[in-house]
């Protein structure tokens, strides 16, 4: 069972799934056995491009299919639950993109039918899984520098209105908050935990979707200054400065990418050589979870999961975002 090749699906079929795709195909002992889309063309156009032996119009018939052991749920966020759901009940393992679904509510529902069915489930935060990320997660835990004095974490680039497109539609999640402010979210929950309170305010479009928001998170003795936008380009870097030291993750720094630590005046910047785009470090964890029967991944768990979109409800309260 230690080699059992795990056979996958993938629901939605949009960039996001075309990267999980790709990485997939890197890892020994796992294929890609079936695909989804509501249009069948763009199915099989998939299917061709990522050798899938199957290309379905239905999610539904993905996930009836015997010879699928998990499925990426790729599709847009209002629908993490539905489509989640769909492939527990027929007792398929499930890797759904994040975030998790809209709100708390929906993620306990997921996480209960989990339960239910004896499924293993988990949010897919690829970032939680890159050795750039758990190196630095080892250096703060550890305090080798001491102890955090300060967090400033963003992510935001520009990109013109269209309301046409999934970012910018609200009805799906759509606006930075939900897509890209999760990961400055991250960035403090991982490392420094729970705020004791938060401070938060937003711009929107006319859509009532969220342009930007800034937030700061209160801990006791510090502070995590973190942003989202898409209306501005952004260095897009997690900055932890401490007693002795800064731990630096440079751009894009929810994805592969190096490391610098400033420290007495001196910098040292680790590349670590990725090879891929990324999501296999997150799928190769979930195919062992499935070989070692878990129902739930002890990295990125259900509890974590929940304290994250937790977060997010109560900075969309704060901010007055409703969905």
């Amino acid at each position: 069972m230690k080699n059992r090749k795990i056979r996958w699906g993938i629901i939605g079929l949009g960039s996001i799934a075309n990267k999980f795709a790709t990485d997939l195909a890197t890892i020994k002992n796992a294929e890609l056995v079936a695909v989804a889309s509501r249009n069948q063309e763009k199915a099989h156009e998939f299917a061709k491009k990522y050798n899938s032996k199957k290309a379905y119009n239905s999610y539904e018939a993905l996930a009836k299919d015997v010879e699928v052991d998990a499925v990426y749920i790729a599709t847009p966020h209002s629908f993490h639950k539905e489509h989640s759901i769909l492939c527990l009940q027929h007792k398929k393992a499930v890797l759904c993109e994040k975030p998790f679904a809209m709100n708390l509510e929906e993620v306990e529902e997921m996480i209960a039918v989990a339960k239910e069915n004896n499924v293993l489930l988990m949010e897919a935060l690829w970032t939680y899984f890159l050795p750039h990320y758990i190196y630095v997660l080892d250096l703060v835990k550890s305090e080798k520098f001491g102890e955090v004095l300060k967090l400033e974490a963003d992510f935001g680039f520009s990109r013109e209105f269209d309301n046409n497109s999934r970012l910018f539609k609200k009805e799906v999640g759509g606006g930075s908050l939900l897509d890209i402010g999760i990961y400055p979210i991250f960035a403090a929950l991982s490392t420094l935990g729970k705020p004791n309170s938060i401070d938060a305010n937003a711009t929107f479009f006319d859509n009532g979707a969220d342009s930007e928001c800034n937030m700061t998170f209160n801990y006791k003795d510090i502070k995590a200054v973190l942003k989202s936008t898409i209306v501005e380009d952004m260095a897009t870097e997690a900055i932890f400065t401490c007693e002795k030291g800064i731990i630096k993750i440079n751009t894009m720094f929810h994805m592969p990418t190096t490391v610098t630590i400033i420290e007495k005046g001196k910098e040292e910047t680790i590349d670590f050589n990725y090879k891929t785009i990324g999501y296999n470090f997150e799928t190769e964890h979930f195919n062992n979870l499935l070989r070692e029967n878990k129902k739930e991944s002890n990295i990125m768990t259900f509890e974590f999961s929940k304290n994250l979109i937790k977060t997010l409800d109560s900075v969309r309260e704060i901010i007055g975002l409703e969905y």
